[in-house]
């Protein structure tokens, strides 16, 4: 699974662009300035960031400048109209390639699938694992399947979606509304509706659903696993 960071202030095209990249391969995640890109980028891991320029608190080309210091992943540039002098100083100060608002939906999942298909091929990237694990609590992306200790599990679709999301950020806590984001496009919910989710899948997983072993609540806060947590 690849891993692609939106940023854009407006919330508009974030919901847009989560539509033109509805896939099972890819998880999507969102900031809105680039301070909050940085901030998401050192504690995941990124596979290509679409990248706005004009943002408050930090534009994208100085936070691009920013990411060019540690990483050389695919940035392509999100810019309007009118706006060919930043697109030149973005390509020279190290952006892949750029998209122009208002967007084609096919050229942005053209040029998506092509600068990720790009940065693995030349070896810059390593691909993505397509089974994850953690003592036993398995998810294999290629055929779909979960499983717990080599039995497979009958998940629903929203299940499924939801452990995938957990397992492959492991440690990372996500409220409701963002797993809902996550798996659904857009952040309307309530916190029962992934709370009766959570719960089926607890029942699907924990050999106590009370005392989980691998779905951790975080008080206030979300949920998570923890990668190779046995508590």
């Amino acid at each position: 699974m690849y891993h692609i960071l939106i940023c854009d202030d407006e919330q508009d095209i974030c919901r847009a662009l989560r539509i033109y990249l509805s896939d099972p391969s890819y998880t999507v995640h969102e900031a809105h300035t680039g301070k909050e890109a940085l901030c998401l980028l050192e504690k995941t891991e990124i596979h290509l960031i679409l990248l706005d320029i004009m943002m408050p608190e930090m534009d994208g080309i100085t936070a691009m400048v920013r990411i060019r210091e540690k990483s050389n992943i695919p940035i392509i540039l999100l810019t309007a109209k009118g706006e060919d002098a930043d697109k030149i100083l973005g390509l020279d100060l190290g952006a892949d390639d750029y998209v122009t608002k208002p967007f084609n939906p096919a050229e942005v999942v053209a040029r998506v699938r092509s600068q990720l298909r790009r940065y693995m091929q030349l070896g810059a990237g390593r691909l993505p694992p397509q089974v994850y694990e953690v003592c036993g609590l398995t998810l294999d992306e290629r055929a779909k399947q979960a499983s717990l200790d080599g039995e497979a599990l009958a998940l629903t679709p929203t299940e499924y979606d939801i452990l995938r999301l957990l397992i492959t950020n492991p440690g990372q806590v996500f409220s409701p509304k963002e797993i809902y984001r996550h798996i659904r496009g857009d952040g309307f919910c309530t916190e029962n509706t992934i709370a009766v989710h959570i719960r089926h899948l607890r029942e699907k997983i924990e050999i106590e659903p009370s005392s989980p072993r691998y779905l951790k609540m975080v008080w206030g806060q979300g949920y998570k696993i923890e990668k190779g947590n046995k508590a």
